[in-house]
């Protein structure tokens, strides 16, 4: 982190002003160069007014922010431009920067220095991008929590109530002459390690529920040709976003709209009927919505109320014997043919007469815990990496249980409970690899 880098750190396109960002140790140099004050001395934490020049042609009439390390960002030397909006002008500024010395900074680059500067953690690196691409408040709430460094110090509470059970292992095992010291066994810290499990278990359970809230829950309609999977999808949206025909086979690729659900996105996904098709281009769409099971947080299996079950069907059932869904019968204003005494939940719904559909909406309610985290409950993970450490701790916690319950030597059971410790520590980046920090900032937008 020697050189010094530059980026544009506004959307480009027609604006009232565009903002430069530089940082590094010849930030402010570089920018001097082309600036009609001089800077050298400027006090950290100013703005300046004047104009960039490329020789003694003008480029742009700017304001200069100068922001001395280490109250910084990054905790460098920072200067950002505030220059005129616009494409050419904006570009033009940052061409000069370049050929004045600063390179080009790499997606997420800024953040990044501040995470290996120490002025922020792993977690607080991951919640400034998401706060940028939060959609709904919910998710601006978890992502500001984050950014504050509340969630951190979650995990940080739990890393230091699990080494005190370390601790007091290593103790024992180190110093087994010291008298004044309580003989540690494995039923003594049993009910220390369960409690700690205890813990950590409610907050994945949360931390499931807010990544729910930040990302937003994928859901599938599937079902055979013509049960009313693309009215479903239109009633919801509350739009005609997909087209109905009683042609089976209409809908033959994937038809995606979004609601929001008490401040929780649904992403709702209509897809090809599910049936033997010859038709090269249906199969192709069969084949995606098969996908679709898979990779939806909830899917919502419509079966027709005027027409028995096909065998396909009942494959389907089996097919979601272990996935989060909800059954809904449809065309519950027909004729009733459906034998329904081998489906166990169901909600029978008419989407021609507008009947049931708050019963779907409710279902998700309480699928998801929809409602149940409060604005002020919401210190949890809430994204897939750091939520997989999180599991990842409690099945090395688990293992420490069964190997007391197999009363192996109290050091292994402390071998399982530093696998744990290590784990939350990879969540807050105490420890890390270089590849997870390479591909992680590399999602962040160029500028940030």
């Amino acid at each position: 982190m020697e050189d010094t880098i530059v980026a544009i750190s506004t959307t480009m396109g027609v604006g009232a002003i565009s903002i430069i960002r530089l940082s590094g140790p010849e930030a402010i140099h570089i920018v001097n160069k082309a600036f009609t004050k001089d800077l050298t001395n400027a006090p950290t934490h100013t703005i300046h007014y004047g104009h960039i020049k490329d020789g003694e042609e003008i480029i742009d009439e700017v304001l200069i922010s100068v922001m001395r390390e280490p109250r910084t960002f990054t905790r460098e030397d920072i200067v950002e431009i505030n220059c005129h909006g616009g494409i050419a002008p904006t570009n033009k500024v940052l061409e000069l920067l370049l050929k004045n010395g600063a390179r080009l900074a790499e997606p997420g680059e800024f953040t990044k220095r501040a995470f290996l500067n120490g002025r922020i953690d792993l977690l607080e690196a991951e919640a400034t991008m998401d706060l940028i691409s939060s959609k709904t408040e919910s998710s601006r709430k978890i992502s500001i929590n984050t950014l504050t460094g509340e969630t951190s110090n979650l995990i940080k509470k739990l890393r230091d109530e699990l080494i005190q059970i370390i601790s007091n292992i290593e103790v024992n095992i180190d110093y087994p002459e010291y008298e004044d010291i309580e003989v540690l066994t494995n039923n003594k810290i049993l009910s220390s390690i369960e409690s700690f499990r205890d813990k950590l278990s409610i907050i994945i359970k949360k931390s499931e529920d807010s990544k729910s809230i930040k990302e937003g829950i994928k859901v599938g309609i599937i079902g055979r040709p013509n049960v009313g999977k693309s009215s479903l999808l239109n009633s919801l949206l509350e739009e005609e976003k997909a087209i109905v025909t009683s042609i089976p086979g209409t809908t033959r690729d994937t038809v995606e709209g979004t609601i929001v659900l008490n401040g929780i996105m649904l992403n709702l996904i209509d897809t090809a009927g599910i049936r033997d098709t010859e038709d090269t281009v249906e199969k192709i769409g069969v084949e995606k919505s098969l996908n679709i099971i898979d990779s939806a947080d909830l899917v919502i299996f419509l079966l027709n109320n005027n027409e028995e079950m096909t065998s396909e069907e009942k494959e389907l059932l089996k097919k979601l014997d272990d996935k989060k869904k909800i059954i809904a019968v449809n065309k519950v204003d027909l004729a009733n043919k459906l034998d329904k005494s081998i489906l166990k939940d169901y909600i029978e719904i008419s989407v021609k007469e507008n009947i049931g559909l708050n019963k779907i909406k409710d279902e998700i309610k309480r699928l998801f815990n929809i409602g149940e985290l409060k604005p002020d409950d919401m210190t949890y993970l809430s994204n897939a990496r750091s939520i997989s450490l999180l599991n990842k701790a409690k099945n090395s916690i688990d293992e420490a249980i069964e190997e007391i319950a197999k009363d192996s030597p109290i050091d292994i059971v402390e071998l399982n409970l530093k696998d744990a410790w290590n784990s939350l520590g990879e969540i807050i980046g105490e420890t890390y690899t270089d590849e997870l920090i390479d591909e992680l900032f590399s999602r962040f937008c160029l500028g940030k």
